[in-house]
C-alpha cells in the first residue's frame, strides 16, 4: 500500500516538474519581417511583410522543446514604392495571387545561450521549401501592461539567397543575398 501511494506521489510530482509548452499566438500589429538587399552596389533597398499570423508553442523551462509556425500572405509585402511591389508580384519574381503564402515551420531549436537560440525550420517561398536557421533572441516575457495577460517578444535574423527560391532575376547585379530581420510579439492563447 505504501509503495502504491509513493508511486502515485512520484508520478504526480513528475507531471508538475515538466510543464508542457504553452501556446502563444502572434500579435499581428506588432510583428514584422524586414528584408534588405544591395541594388547595383549603389544602395540598400528595404521592404517588409506584416499582418501575418502564427503560433509559438513556448516552453520556458526547456526552450528546445518549443516550436513556431508562421504564415505570411505574399501580397502583404510593402517596399514603399508601388511599382516595385507590382514588379515583385509579377511573373519575374513571385507571380503571386491572393492564396500565395510564405510559411515557416520550425524543425529544431538549439539553445545557444541565455535567451538565445538557433531555430532551424522549413521556409517555403514561391513554392520552394528550404531549411534555414534563424539566430533568435528572447526579448522579454511577462505580463503585457495594457492587455494584462502573458506576452512574449522575440527577434531573429538570417540571410537567404533569393535564387534558392526561384527569385534570382537580375542577380548578381541586384544582390542574391537578402538580409532578413524578424521581430514578433505573441500573446498567451486562452
Amino acid at each position: 500500500m505504501k509503495n502504491a501511494i509513493l508511486s502515485a506521489a512520484l508520478i504526480a510530482l513528475a507531471g508538475t516538474a515538466y510543464a508542457a509548452p504553452e501556446k502563444y499566438t502572434l500579435d499581428a500589429s506588432h510583428s514584422q519581417v524586414l528584408f534588405s538587399y544591395q541594388h547595383l552596389g549603389f544602395s540598400t533597398t528595404y521592404g517588409m511583410f506584416a499582418g501575418f499570423e502564427g503560433e509559438i508553442m513556448f516552453d520556458q523551462e526547456a526552450p528546445a522543446n518549443s516550436s513556431v509556425s508562421v504564415s505570411i500572405p505574399t501580397l502583404s509585402m510593402f517596399t514603399g514604392w508601388e511599382a516595385r511591389e507590382g514588379h515583385f508580384m509579377s511573373a519575374d519574381f513571385f507571380g503571386a495571387d491572393e492564396s500565395d503564402m510564405v510559411t515557416f515551420t520550425s524543425t529544431a531549436i538549439e539553445v545557444t545561450g541565455e535567451g538565445q537560440a538557433n531555430i532551424t525550420g522549413d521556409l517555403t517561398i514561391n513554392d520552394v521549401t528550404k531549411s534555414v536557421v534563424l539566430d533568435a533572441k528572447l526579448n522579454q516575457i511577462g505580463t503585457h501592461p495594457s492587455a494584462g495577460k502573458p506576452w512574449a517578444g522575440f527577434d531573429g535574423t538570417t540571410t537567404l539567397l533569393r535564387s534558392d527560391f526561384n527569385l534570382g532575376k537580375f542577380a548578381p547585379y541586384v544582390s542574391d543575398e537578402v538580409e532578413v530581420r524578424i521581430s514578433i510579439e505573441a500573446m498567451k492563447a486562452e
